[in-house]
């Protein structure tokens, strides 16, 4: 397993986007974790409790709704669904991250898939009650974001929920960053792609220092 190196990871991640290939880098992540899903840098190893608080309070969390979570990671927000009731499809393009988790939860009724955004399985549009995105678009370039935005919006049932969870930045500010933060007029693109804010949060974790955050809700 190797140690984090913030400055090599930016280096990597910026030599694959010179080449024209944003998501080449994920799998590798995951494979320097060696089998471990505890040594993925970015993991929190628990759910993301702005989505838990919004299973614990929305109507629209119900049990037997169906859900998609983007980029799953090691799968904790996967589950955090599951076990609130609704049958979990989770993807993610690295083949190491979906084996992480099968490996991690071997009794999941999740259905672990490897899978990339913007090429996904076509009896998925439009399928979902839920849509997780957690972090994804904040690590892609340019062009990539705006068409990540527009599969995940693609996604969504008819009156079904998007949320979103990402690192916030002020307008203009930031630029040259790796992750890069959303900001507001970035979020302000769910609604033109023609959803509906359902709520709006910003505000910073308890990292330290702080890092600002959106947290937000959609409908279509």
């Amino acid at each position: 397993m190797r140690e984090f190196d913030p400055v090599a990871y930016r280096e990597m991640v910026r030599s694959y986007q010179k080449r024209g290939d944003p998501t080449g880098w994920f799998d590798r992540i995951y494979r320097d974790a060696e089998g471990d899903h505890r040594a993925v840098f970015w993991a929190d190893l628990e759910p993301n409790p702005h989505l838990m608080r919004w299973l614990a309070t929305s109507p629209s969390a119900t049990p037997a709704r169906t859900a998609v979570v983007i980029g799953c990671g090691v799968g904790d927000d996967a589950e955090a669904l599951s076990e609130a009731g609704c049958k979990v499809t989770a993807f993610d393009i690295s083949p190491e991250a979906i084996r992480l988790c099968r490996n991690r939860y071997p009794d999941t009724r999740v259905d672990y898939l490897v899978a990339d955004l913007f090429d996904y399985p076509g009896e998925w549009a439009s399928r979902f009650d839920v849509v997780y995105e957690c972090n994804t678009i904040q690590v892609l370039p340019g062009k990539h974001r705006a068409m990540a935005r527009d599969a995940m919006v693609s996604l969504v049932a008819p009156g079904g929920h998007l949320l979103v969870s990402c690192r916030s930045r002020a307008v203009g500010a930031q630029e040259d960053d790796i992750p890069l933060p959303l900001d507001r007029n970035e979020m302000n693109g769910f609604v033109r792609c023609g959803l509906s804010e359902v709520s709006f949060e910003a505000y910073d974790d308890t990292q330290d220092p702080p890092v600002p955050h959106f947290f937000a809700v959609y409908r279509k």
